[in-house]
């Protein structure tokens, strides 16, 4: 029998995410965040469970050769653009969409030579100064576009919110009237379908949605808030952490649990080591309330997380045995509460899961394939 460790993957609620994304934003087009291996769900299999979707969006273009090496047909959106001339050949052949955030990428689009027209996406930089133009170029930037002989059409043009979790929308808003003021200068004929809305924003800021949503942490069933969780909004996650117990213990009060003797018994009590570590992905730097659900009840971790192993508290668990079924996250416990005890934020969390992490993929109701067991 292998390790005990699975992530079990629901992929039924990648389509009921994707519904309620379009019911928050109804007349918008989805561009679905897929990139860094899918958010550790898969970069292919996510792909496969979001179809549907009106674009996917990756970093690199890596990503999207994988993606059509797969037979992924969806329009690709390079978040980064490209990273030197070479790949623009690449995009054009893969039939791939470009994000320009920087003068050098112009330059090179400039002098390009392609098979077919190119979609490019101006991204505007209004407040949070990753990437992006500043807004006194775009009318200048938006020009030089118009006269690049293999761009197709007028640019998109796109921004990115910094804050558009926090409820008093004070910086969302002030980047939301500098992004309008800037399209506002351009010439009718410059001003491409625009994006703005990332998750959050999908959900509280409606003024936001525009052409485009840019939907990614709500389509893995998590709340992008800090204050709640994906089920509070009908998200349904789709990856399940699950393990069972390989040991069960009787320690005697006053002895130690784990590395360093971090945790000491407050009691005579049981406990339980769990077939799961930090080189697994689950987080190193969890509180001592972290929550473990046992035989679908919960209890908590205890001790120093080990590279393979954790230890629970099986004091309310009398039926625990080993092989007793153990969710780490996922179904019934919100993946936001472990990355919260973490100190991290699920994004991080589900990105983190381990190569060797095997993936058992339900597409029952997607399409009523057959369960398969898959590696990372």
């Amino acid at each position: 029998m292998s390790r005990p460790l699975q992530a079990h993957l629901n992929m039924g609620a990648f389509q009921h995410n994707l519904a309620k994304v379009r019911e928050y934003a109804p007349n918008t087009n989805v561009l679905a965040m897929i990139k860094a291996n899918g958010y550790g769900h898969g970069l292919v299999r996510t792909a496969q469970g979001l179809a549907g979707a009106d674009a996917l969006g990756v970093a690199c273009i890596d990503e999207a050769t994988q993606l059509r090496e797969a037979g992924i047909n969806t329009p690709i959106v390079l978040l980064e653009g490209f990273f030197d001339e070479k790949e623009l050949a690449v995009a054009s052949h893969l039939d791939l969409q470009l994000v320009i955030h920087e003068q050098r990428q112009l330059a090179w689009l400039e002098n390009a030579d392609f098979s077919k027209p190119i979609t490019v996406w101006l991204k505007i930089d209004t407040g949070m100064h990753r990437l992006g133009f500043t807004p006194a170029v775009a009318a200048a930037i938006c020009e030089r576009l118009s006269r690049c002989a293999w761009v197709s059409g007028a640019p998109r043009l796109m921004t990115h919110f910094a804050t558009s979790q926090d409820p008093t929308g004070t910086s969302l808003k002030q980047q939301l009237s500098l992004f309008n003021k800037t399209i506002n200068t351009l010439p009718a004929d410059k001003r491409g379908q625009q994006c703005l809305a990332n998750s959050a924003a999908i959900m509280a800021w409606p003024e936001t949605h525009a052409d485009w949503v840019r939907a990614g942490i709500m389509l893995y069933g998590v709340s992008p808030f800090a204050d709640s969780v994906g089920r509070d909004h009908d998200l349904q996650p789709v990856m399940t952490m699950r393990s069972e117990l390989i040991a069960v213990h009787d320690v005697a009060a006053g002895e130690q649990v784990g590395y360093g003797g971090y945790w000491t018994c407050p009691t005579d009590m049981r406990v339980g080591i769990v077939a799961v570590g930090y080189g697994d992905g689950y987080p190193y730097h969890i509180c001592q309330d972290t929550p473990v659900l046992v035989n679908g009840r919960q209890t908590r971790a205890i001790g120093r997380v080990s590279m393979d192993m954790i230890a629970v508290d099986l004091r309310e668990h009398p039926e625990a045995v080993i092989g007793s079924a153990v969710t780490l996250w996922g179904e019934g416990l919100p993946v936001e509460w472990v990355a919260r005890a973490a100190g991290i934020n699920p994004h991080a969390l589900l990105c983190g899961v381990a190569q060797r992490v095997k993936f058992n993929v339900d597409w029952s109701v997607k399409n009523e394939k057959e369960n398969t067991l898959e590696a990372a």
